[in-house]
């Protein structure tokens, strides 16, 4: 307990430092603290929707580029390429991202499909959390990079998007979605006070 504390407050000095030399200190997925101006701090917390993208590695191109295109529309896009740092455990990362996320996007392909490994664990994460959320809210979005199947679990409860042959109208339906839904939640989160 001693070195946990110690260094949580080793975290909290350098964070501390930044600010009062006037930089701004972001944590990820929960906003940002910066100088007020007034010889203070404010917190600015993340409000934009956390989207997480699950793909295959042999997928890589176009997972990154539907992460740029969530990132241009001011959407938070989670890829592990993007987000992992070294020496992170990244199973325990990714099942943290998942569960932390609004959004999962699974990304299909021929690739994706069949393969083992940790786009299906993923996947599976994702449905396991998606079964926590009221039946009504948009969790788990399927989206496919190409014409191929989908597994027929998620294809006989969830609508998918195609991103081809048109990109751009595919990614429209998808920010579509996931603006719709959140605004839906937003309306129903309680109102402070």
């Amino acid at each position: 307990m001693t070195r946990r504390r110690s260094s949580s407050e080793q975290v909290a000095r350098i964070v501390r430092r930044c600010l009062e030399q006037g930089g701004t200190v972001e944590i990820d997925g929960l906003g940002s603290f910066r100088p007020d101006g007034k010889g203070g701090f404010e917190f600015l917390p993340e409000t934009r929707p956390k989207v997480f993208l699950a793909y295959a590695v042999e997928d890589v191109e176009a997972a990154e580029r539907l992460y740029g295109d969530l990132i241009a529309q001011g959407l938070d896009p989670w890829l592990d390429r993007k987000k992992l740092l070294p020496g992170q455990n990244w199973p325990r990362a990714i099942e943290r991202a998942i569960a932390a996320s609004d959004f999962f996007v699974a990304c299909f392909s021929r690739r994706a499909g069949g393969k083992r490994g940790c786009f299906q664990s993923e996947l599976r994460f994702a449905l396991d959390c998606a079964r926590r959320l009221p039946l009504e809210d948009v969790f788990v979005i399927p989206v496919r990079f190409e014409e191929c199947g989908v597994p027929e679990r998620i294809s006989r409860e969830l609508q998918y998007v195609d991103l081809f042959p048109d990109w751009n109208k595919g990614v429209r339906r998808l920010l579509a979605a996931i603006r719709r839904q959140t605004k839906q939640k937003n309306r129903r989160l309680p109102l402070a006070g």
